[in-house]
């Protein structure tokens, strides 16, 4: 067995290799960590290790602008000449078979082995797979991947029904999309609203009238019994979507938005503690020396909250990729970014900063019925979360006041924009 290194690596009088980080995963985060590494003075050999064949590219787009037309490319994160110049090597197609922590290397599934110094887990997280009848049908799709819209795109680009289940942010984000092509667009969702886990009821209500506006109907409340195929239930490709009442809506094309589940699987064959994703301290150190964690599958200690949790987006990705960086290198590393999401669904631009935890009372800025809001979302006088429609700037100054500690009063709010940036830079910090 070979055991190699990469661009840059050092081998010592001993045999062994010296300054080789490897992260696996090549997507916002992994790509984020990789130019931190460097930003920050890294000079060894870094290797970014991927079993997606593309040049990492933007995933936030996939669900949106990308499936809109059939020759659209995928927006690259860094152009070749990047990782070309910043000595980064690339193993793209490249799957990881397994990891071992106490020889420090990794193989991969074709046999080669490489050895590491340090380790950064970069795997994301898995679509939730939908367990019914007729699910793996085909007709039936997932979206995490560029390889998975492509899919989704070549196949829908004849259908008329078109049936998500599912009413989170992938879900509506492809709904409304596909809504605006002139698809017949049904949403199925089993809770009581649309994005329940993740907005306030007012946010929630607004973004069901608006894609019911779209021609999009919306079920909630209602659960899928089976989905059935051309040829019976079982054969053939996807022909309708029955529900728990026994309706069955016609499908040409499902889409499939339950969730994600974190990509533990290197790090729990490997001994690595997991808990709801891979366990990490402040500094995005795993329970393993010399391996660290970021992004969609690790769970770590949220400092706002107060507790250990999960978050999936871009920002939590890319944010955790410049703490792990410096803690690679040994540097201060503590995270303790303000969480901030956003969903873009059809003229809806959806943003929300901070996390509603034990959330008591909601104040309204703004005006619901012309579709540009903001709720800020209170924990007694303590504002927690700021959730805005089409008012990117509101948005922008919530993150503001959360990473400050300020609190508006309602006065505050009622007067506007430009009064909360006022009470902002008299509480000591520049809006």
């Amino acid at each position: 067995m070979s055991v190699r290194g990469g661009p840059g690596a050092r081998v010592t009088g001993d045999g062994t290799l010296d300054e080789h980080i490897i992260i696996i995963g090549a997507g916002h985060g992994g790509v984020q960590a990789a130019t931190s590494l460097r930003e920050e003075g890294y000079q060894g050999a870094l290797t970014l290790v991927s079993a997606d064949p593309e040049l990492p590219y933007h995933k936030p787009p996939l669900s949106k602008t990308f499936l809109k037309a059939q020759d659209a490319a995928p927006q690259i994160l860094k152009a070749q000449m990047f990782y070309d110049a910043q000595n980064i090597a690339l193993r793209l197609g490249s799957t990881v078979a397994s990891i071992d922590p106490t020889a420090r290397t990794l193989t991969l599934e074709d046999g080669a082995t490489l050895a590491w110094s340090k380790l950064l887990l970069a795997t994301g997280a898995r679509p939730r797979r939908l367990a019914v009848p007729g699910s793996e049908l085909d007709g039936v799709f997932y979206l995490r991947e560029c390889a998975d819209a492509r899919l989704l795109r070549e196949r829908t680009a004849a259908a008329g029904d078109v049936v998500v289940i599912g009413g989170g942010f992938i879900g509506l984000e492809v709904a409304a999309t596909m809504a605006m092509s002139g698809k017949r667009v049904t949403v199925v969702e089993a809770a009581d609203r649309l994005l329940g886990r993740a907005v306030s009821a007012p946010v929630s209500s607004h973004m069901r009238a608006y894609h019911e506006g779209l021609g999009i109907r919306v079920l909630t409340r209602t659960g899928v019994r089976q989905i059935s195929g051309q040829d019976g239930d079982q054969d053939g490709g996807v022909r309708a979507v029955v529900t728990d009442a026994g309706e069955a809506i016609p499908a040409d094309a499902v889409l499939v938005g339950i969730g994600a589940e974190p990509d533990t699987r290197l790090a729990e064959a490997a001994g690595i503690l997991c808990d709801n994703g891979i366990r990490v301290d402040a500094a995005c150190r795993t329970s393993a020396p010399g391996i660290f964690a970021i992004g969609d599958c690790v769970s770590f200690p949220h400092q706002a909250s107060g507790r250990v949790l999960r978050l999936e987006s871009v920002q939590n990705a890319t944010d955790q990729a410049r703490c792990a960086a410096k803690a690679m290198l040994g540097r201060p590393a503590d995270f303790d970014a303000v969480a901030w999401f956003w969903s873009d669904q059809g003229e809806r631009k959806l943003q929300m900063a901070g996390l509603a935890f034990d959330i008591d009372r909601q104040v309204l800025s703004g005006d619901l019925d012309a579709g540009a809001f903001a709720v800020f979302l209170f924990s007694g006088e303590r504002l927690v979360a700021l959730e805005t429609v089409n008012r990117p700037g509101e948005h922008m100054l919530g993150r503001r006041m959360l990473a400050a500690g300020f609190s508006p009063t309602d006065a505050q709010i009622a007067e506007g924009p430009a009064a909360l940036k006022a009470a902002l830079a008299a509480h000591g910090m520049s809006p």
